[in-house]
């Protein structure tokens, strides 16, 4: 697949994760429940956590994570013709299986919410749901364009 396609797929992924920090953000500022610190967690990850990351850094990781997803989505999505609405169930389907995949990650760091926590996970795959919803609704203006 070419870079000239891959950009918008870049895109879409990197507009998908301001606005999936942005609503954990919003979300942890009204209820005090730590999504947003956990979708900047580094805890887990051997190298980064012995470093003092700061929020921007964090937040950065998250983005570039975000971004490489885009790319992937968008790539496999045009290699499976997935189009319109179909690609829209599409993502937030993966999104909501990455988050389902990432909230255990909550034990390991005492900055998480708790595993059991229902409030907090309710806030973590609604945040997904969304963030799916909207690299869906931008990658389906790119994949087939």
């Amino acid at each position: 697949m070419s870079r000239k396609i891959q950009i918008p797929f870049a895109c879409a992924g990197l507009a998908a994760g301001i606005v999936l920090g942005l609503f954990l953000k919003a979300i942890e500022g009204l209820t005090s429940q730590r999504v947003y610190m956990l979708l900047l967690n580094v805890d887990y990850i051997p190298i980064l956590k012995e470093m003092k990351l700061n929020e921007w850094v964090e937040f950065g990781l998250h983005l570039f994570i975000s971004i490489l997803l885009g790319i992937f989505v968008g790539a496999y999505a045009h290699w499976k013709g997935w189009k319109g609405s179909a690609l829209i169930v599409m993502t937030v389907l993966i999104s909501l299986a990455v988050a389902l995949l990432l909230y255990p990650t909550t034990m390991l760091s005492e900055r998480t919410p708790k595993l059991l926590d229902g409030e907090a996970f309710s806030y973590w795959m609604l945040g997904h749901l969304l963030y799916g919803a909207t690299l869906g609704v931008l990658l389906r203006k790119n994949v087939f364009s």
